[in-house]
């Protein structure tokens, strides 16, 4: 979160007191929306803990999903290297643009954003019907097995490597990191687990 010194830092007369603020999914790194703040918007978001804007069209303050439930969760807020722009990392309640969909610049969004999406489709498997998909199957048939998956599936992307064939090393891998999600998903754990260790030892 903003400390009292980033927030004295901010230029808010370079804005004309109104700052422009990007909004970034705090897991999947998709940008959500683009706002702006006066000071008694970031004042607000600041204590209430959901990103609130100053609507240019309202003429008021407006908190994201004040009529939708649709709220972005604060995860943190950090200011450029000039001080007049605000990156807000949240966690979105539902789609973020009125359109429905998780971002307002929808459907452009890195690539990374996929695995996120995969992963939440895998997620909402694990109570489903056996019968509806594999994946379904996959949890019904137990840990023992979902490993055992894991582990044929690396032999086989190590084997595609070792043959240089690229695309069957591209499909083993796509297979692997599938059963992999899934083996996370069934022991409670997800990629940002993994990508917090990864960065726990990176330091």
């Amino acid at each position: 979160m903003l400390t009292k010194e980033q927030q004295d830092k901010l230029d808010w007369v370079k804005t004309d007191g109104m700052m422009p603020v990007v909004v970034q999914h705090c897991i999947s790194g998709e940008v959500l929306m683009h706002g702006y703040m006066n000071p008694q918007a970031l004042e607000k978001t600041l204590a209430d803990g959901n990103v609130t804007f100053y609507s240019r069209t309202k003429q008021r303050l407006w908190t994201k999903g004040e009529t939708s439930g649709h709220f972005l969760t604060v995860v943190s807020i950090t200011p450029d290297c000039d001080n007049d722009t605000l990156l807000v990392l949240a966690r979105p309640i539902g789609p973020t643009c009125h359109q429905g969909t998780t971002s307002c610049f929808s459907p452009a969004a890195p690539d990374w954003v996929f695995l996120y999406q995969l992963e939440q489709l895998l997620a909402a498997r694990k109570q489903a019907d056996p019968e509806s998909s594999y994946t379904a199957r996959l949890y019904a048939s137990g840990t023992k097995r979902i490993a055992q998956k894991v582990g044929e599936e690396g032999v086989e992307t190590a084997l595609a490597a070792t043959v240089h064939d690229r695309h069957e090393l591209t499909n083993e891998a796509s297979d692997l990191i599938y059963h992999l999600l899934v083996l996370l998903q069934d022991q409670d754990l997800d990629l940002s687990a993994v990508i917090n260790n990864l960065r726990a030892r990176h330091k």
